[in-house]
């Protein structure tokens, strides 16, 4: 049932152009549960906020943003989370996503008074369910993304790193699924996610060993896609950022046109999630929203001919 659901996901979108409305959000979830029951007791407990950032390059900034809590997830930054996802499912211009933490660090989980008033198993299993849908709905945007590890990503945070396509660290930042220490395991679908980006073996090392992973070992098991140079913080230039380091990065991904890069994306979630059959005809339906779309044929005209 999911795989029809998330197959019926990528051709609605290739039809439309952008992975929205009521019925695709629907169809993009794990877990079916009353959405509003959870939201309206996550909405008591407040503090921070996710912002988000849409460019005119086609690359969006969506900051984690509570830094007296190392940004911890809130309650109601849960909430903000899911309807920032929401706003970039139905982003037909976007072509990237950079996920980044305020305050020179990246995300320390959920805020501990949030987890204590939510203590018992049901409304813990409800709130597990909403980011598990939430974080799924993020990896499969159709845009390019990339987690940008600055300080720490603890946790919770370190699930969310899972939840983008690529992780880049700057030195000195770890990432450590500390849930062991916690009592508990990863509840919002980071173990699955990380056994597929680093294998089995690496992964219960990591959160058997609740190790801290930093920018050397996270490059040798696969975990990072790359290392930034430590940031260079000059007055009126920002080049040396690691947030601009990150855009630089990721524009050798996202340079073109936006449906093209969608689309790239959408055959890549389909051969990673559906099983060979249903992922080639998913990308059969997919190519055809391209094949003699205006990219395509501006890049015929301005080829040259065989010689």
């Amino acid at each position: 049932m999911v795989l029809c659901a998330v197959r019926k996901q990528l051709l609605v979108s290739s039809r439309c152009g952008a992975w929205a409305g009521p019925l695709l959000r629907k169809s993009s979830r794990i877990h079916d549960f009353n959405q509003e029951e959870i939201r309206e007791k996550l909405q008591a407990f407040p503090g921070g906020s996710i912002d988000l950032l849409k460019q005119e390059s086609g690359v969006a900034v969506l900051t984690v943003n509570n830094p007296s809590r190392m940004n911890a997830f809130s309650g109601t930054m849960m909430v903000e989370l899911e309807e920032k996802v929401s706003q970039l499912e139905s982003w037909t211009g976007g072509k990237g996503l950079i996920v980044r933490g305020a305050g020179g660090t990246f995300c320390s989980g959920s805020d501990l008074n949030a987890v204590r008033a939510i203590s018992n198993p049901q409304d813990g299993m409800k709130m597990c369910m909403f980011m598990q849908n939430t974080l799924t709905r993020l990896l499969r945007l159709p845009l390019i993304s990339v987690a940008l590890v600055e300080g720490r990503a603890l946790g919770g945070g370190a699930e969310l790193t899972t939840a983008c396509d690529f992780r880049l660290m700057v030195p000195g930042s770890i990432i450590q699924f500390v849930h062991k220490h916690m009592g508990l395991v990863p509840g919002w679908g980071g173990a699955a996610r990380l056994v597929h980006i680093v294998g089995s073996p690496s992964a219960l090392k990591l959160l058997a060993g609740a190790v801290k992973v930093g920018p050397e070992l996270s490059l040798q098991i696969g975990l990072t896609d790359g290392v930034l140079e430590a940031p260079q913080q000059h007055k009126g230039d920002d080049t040396g950022t690691a947030l601009r380091q990150a855009e630089d990065w990721i524009s050798r991904y996202t340079t073109g046109a936006a449906p093209v890069i969608q689309a790239v994306k959408k055959v890549v979630l389909s051969g990673r999630e559906l099983p060979l059959y249903e992922a080639l005809r998913t990308e059969k339906d997919v190519f055809g929203t391209v094949w003699g779309g205006p990219a395509n044929l501006q890049a015929l005209a301005s080829k040259p001919k065989h010689k």
